[in-house]
């Protein structure tokens, strides 16, 4: 009998909640990473705890939240209404069961499709969940989902509210750590948009009286603002604008019922074109939307009723209704901007009149642009065509709709062996290779002309499609793979500053990342150990006893591409790029790529001198 007719009743097989999730997280989490990004599932399992704490502050249920990360231990502590003793279990362990069904309880909750503490739950070796309320309380925990120990409603003291405490589990989040710069920018986004709301994280308080404001102005430095940012409220939406001096692009900071859209969706969307179409009747002049928008920092804020994402991960906000009597999403935020923002600048003309100025700078910017730009589009796309620098993946960053997009990775790489050996053992659905032709140039001080008339620049930006901002960027991560060299970090170095001189939202919004390589292979006949500094390379000369063969890469052109999926695969370390609060871009790229000064002598002697001793061996 052929293997096509062999299907029966027995071929059929049911999961329960906890396999299915177990089996398939990243339709539950997205991806799992191990922490080195800011959307790996570790934060996702957090976020989903903490939204449960939101919905309660936001319901009138306690304005403080404590939580603690100790290890890989996370605990998570409000003092809302706690969950009813009696579903205490079922809440965190049955599906599609939970309060947020009901919209009377839950209006404009985060989430309403009742999956967000069981992912928690099967995802995590130990997981407790304690409820206190009317002076009563009850616990259970889990095991990956099983349930190991239930205690009964008894008396207590302690306030009312909820506790979970939960350890992800380490054979599926893979050498993972949780980084404190990730959870913190996580719970100033949750401050921001629940003025009052205090959160306490590790003995560190978080708290915003001024909503949006506060969040470009923490995220902004104070003298690249053109003028003072513009805070506007409704009932259901807030705004926050201000136009950067030095910035290229547009950069954008969304939310739905306290939900970071780091896509976007329909509300961005009306955001944007709102914000051009109020300009235009300001003024009374049909400017280019590019050019009302270019240099633009903004944030966005909306509450809907029940809304629809596009992923479990909620990233991309589907809804085009804003739910009860009013109107749909466009519509009501076209009619609050142009409302607000034209009201603001009738009574600022001094903020007017730079606004004016900067879009009439943009315009003459762009028309003197327009024909290199052509050009270079055209430069681009026939590059492309013959496949010269650029080995693409199958899915890529935006593609909600497809597994994987959030792991859509482009490689930039130096050399032919390198991208040789990456291309070969990458995952052609989510890794896509950008080959560099030698070191890039200085693009410290150069104007945005540069980008086109440079070809490995034009070719870059087109490769990443963020021409005209991030929000058609292909890939999620973007990860410089150089060598561990001088050479190797002299061109990162380079590339940091294109990326910070005209894409600073780039790394800003968390997708530029340095591949760590190993430096050594230890081995004997029965094991390999790759290590990445000295102490791991003594570690593994202990391990393996004896007199282990040890060798020093040099070059990733040395790494052969058998050996090269260890390193892009599952086990792949990725360092993020982060900018230093205390610094503002200008003063970041005059430090490094400026004159030489003492300061970046002393600083390169003090943090360099382990580094370049290891390289030079």
């Amino acid at each position: 009998m052929s293997q096509q007719n062999n299907y029966t009743e027995d071929n059929i097989r049911s999961l329960d909640w906890k396999e299915h999730i177990r089996m398939r997280p990243g339709m539950y989490i997205g991806k799992l990473g191990d922490g080195s990004s800011a959307d790996d599932g570790i934060y996702i399992l957090l976020k989903e705890v903490l939204d449960n704490s939101i919905d309660e502050y936001v319901m009138g249920g306690g304005k403080t939240i404590e939580i603690s990360i100790q290890g890989n231990k996370v605990t998570v502590r409000d003092y809302g209404r706690g969950i009813p003793l009696g579903k205490v279990v079922d809440v965190v362990s049955k599906m599609n069961t939970g309060g947020k069904y009901d919209t009377r309880a839950f209006k404009k909750s985060v989430g309403l499709n009742g999956v967000g503490t069981k992912a928690v739950n099967a995802l995590s070796n130990f997981f407790r969940v304690e409820s206190t309320r009317d002076g009563k309380s009850a616990s259970a925990e889990f095991a990956q989902g099983d349930l190991t120990n239930k205690e009964e409603v008894e008396e207590t003291t302690r306030r009312r509210g909820t506790k979970v405490t939960f350890v992800p589990d380490d054979t599926i989040f893979k050498n993972y750590k949780f980084r404190s710069e990730y959870v913190v920018k996580m719970l100033k986004n949750y401050v921001y948009l629940n003025p009052g709301l205090t959160i306490v994280f590790n003995g560190e308080k978080y708290y915003s009286e001024n909503g949006l404001r506060d969040l470009l102005e923490d995220n902004n430095n104070q003298e690249d603002m053109l003028y003072p940012i513009i805070h506007l409220r409704g009932s259901d939406i807030e705004v926050a604008i201000t136009h950067s001096k030095t910035q290229y692009s547009e950069e954008y900071h969304s939310f739905v019922n306290g939900q970071h859209t780091t896509q976007g969706g329909t509300h961005l969307a009306a955001f944007r074109e709102a914000v051009v179409k109020t300009i235009r009747e300001f003024y009374n002049k049909n400017f280019d939307a590019s050019d009302v928008r270019k240099s633009i920092i903004a944030a966005v804020s909306i509450k809907v009723m029940e809304p629809v994402f596009e992923s479990q991960t909620k990233t991309k906000l589907g809804s085009t209704e804003m739910g009860g009597n009013l109107p749909t999403v466009r519509t009501y935020i076209n009619d609050f901007v142009k409302t607000q923002l034209d009201n603001y600048l009738h009574k600022n003309q001094e903020v007017a009149d730079k606004l004016q100025r900067k879009i009439l700078q943009a315009e003459k910017e762009r028309k003197e642009l327009s024909g290199i730009r052509k050009l270079a589009r055209e430069r681009a796309k026939k590059a492309s065509l013959h496949n010269k620098k650029l080995r693409d993946c199958r899915v890529h960053f935006g593609d909600t709709q497809r597994e994987g997009y959030l792991e859509t990775t482009l490689f930039i790489t130096e050399g032919d062996s390198a991208s040789g050996s990456i291309t070969k053992c990458r995952n052609v659905n989510t890794q896509a290779v950008f080959s560099l032709k030698g070191k890039p140039l200085n693009s410290y001080g150069l104007s945005k002309k540069i980008v086109y008339e440079n070809e490995e620049f034009n070719l870059l930006q087109a490769a990443l499609n963020i021409e005209d901002g991030l929000e058609d960027l292909r890939y999620n991560n973007i990860v410089i793979a150089t060598d561990a060299d001088v050479d190797g970090m002299h061109i990162r170095l380079l590339l940091i500053t294109f990326f910070l001189q005209f894409f600073p939202e780039l790394i800003k919004d968390g997708h530029l990342y340095i591949l760590e390589t190993p430096l050594f292979r230890v081995r004997n006949k029965k094991e390999t150990v790759y290590c990445y500094s000295e102490e791991e390379k003594k570690n593994a000369i202990e391990k393996l006893k004896g007199k282990p063969e040890i060798t020093r890469f040099k070059g990733l052109g040395e790494i052969s591409p058998n050996e090269f999926t260890h390193f892009i695969g599952e086990d792949m370390r990725l360092d993020p790029v982060m900018l230093d609060k205390e610094m503002s871009i200008d003063q970041l790229l005059e430090f490094y790529m400026g004159k030489n000064t003492p300061d970046r002598q002393k600083f390169i002697i003090q943090n360099l001198k382990v580094e370049l001793d290891l390289v030079q061996e």
